[in-house]
């Protein structure tokens, strides 16, 4: 019991700490929109901003320019996030494994581009306690429910950046790019990785993880798949070089490391 009201309170703190940053349920939602109203919340948010000791948290999309209100419900992108999350996915997409054959240093800074719900972004976390994951997507509505898993169970290493469909938007210094089920989303993806390329730095890691050619039980349409010579080819053409090839550890699914030079 105590446990259970220990976690209620530490919510209720960070609802009271991000009065402008949109809630990652529509209970969240609400709540914050009738605290919003009080004018007890009012002058907690002028106190808390002349509180140079305790100075309140930022909304990191409203940093990036997206007001939060304008988002999407919640509920709109729920059945997204649970495809995204659903229990049988580690079977074959092996999540933990696949990170150990990044062979991560607790310090390293990580770009986890196409975020998506988190899924790799939080195991990135735990890998890394004293590095950052940048969790990068163009979907703001990822990132608010990043954001706020985040901040509710107090993970402090992660950071949410938008990105658009022609930029990852890179991080300067960052030691490792995952990218994960993604090129095959953009449209044009020379120039996507010719950018990529530029923002990273030298000797920085690429982690490219596509499905593969074939009658799958899972991944997208064949027509939208990108053959793995290609793949290679395409990436090597702009500069990376192939360090590895983990053929043999994921099922559906060609897993590459690419070094930049």
């Amino acid at each position: 019991m105590q446990r259970h009201l220990r976690g209620l309170i530490f919510l209720l703190m960070v609802m009271a700490l991000l009065p402008g940053c949109a809630k990652s349920s529509s209970q969240l939602s609400a709540a914050a929109a009738a605290e919003d109203k009080t004018p007890f919340g009012n002058e907690r948010s002028r106190i808390n901003s002349d509180n140079t000791a305790n100075p309140p948290i930022e909304c990191p999309l409203r940093k990036q320019g997206i007001n939060p209100h304008d988002l999407k419900p919640f509920a709109d992108t729920e059945k997204y996030i649970t495809f995204l999350e659903r229990s049988d996915r580690a079977a074959w997409q092996k999540p933990d494994a696949v990170i150990q054959e990044l062979h991560l240093s607790e310090g390293e800074a990580i770009a986890d581009v196409g975020a998506g719900s988190g899924y790799f972004t939080f195991r990135f976390a735990r890998a890394v306690p004293k590095g950052i994951v940048y969790a990068i997507d163009i979907e703001p509505e990822m990132l608010r429910h990043i954001h706020h898993k985040a901040m509710t169970e107090g993970i402090q290493n992660i950071a949410v950046i938008k990105s658009t469909p022609d930029d990852p938007k890179v991080p300067p210094g960052v030691d490792i790019v995952f990218v994960c089920d993604v090129l095959h989303h953009v449209k044009e993806p020379e120039a996507w990785l010719k950018k990529l390329f530029a923002q990273m730095k030298k000797g920085s890691r690429l982690a490219v993880i596509e499905f593969r050619e074939g009658d799958l039980p899972e991944g997208p349409p064949a027509a939208v798949k990108i053959p793995k010579k290609k793949l290679i080819e395409m990436i090597a053409e702009n500069n990376f070089k192939l360090d590895s090839d983990k053929q043999d550890l994921l099922p559906y699914q060609t897993f590459l490391i690419f070094v930049k030079p």
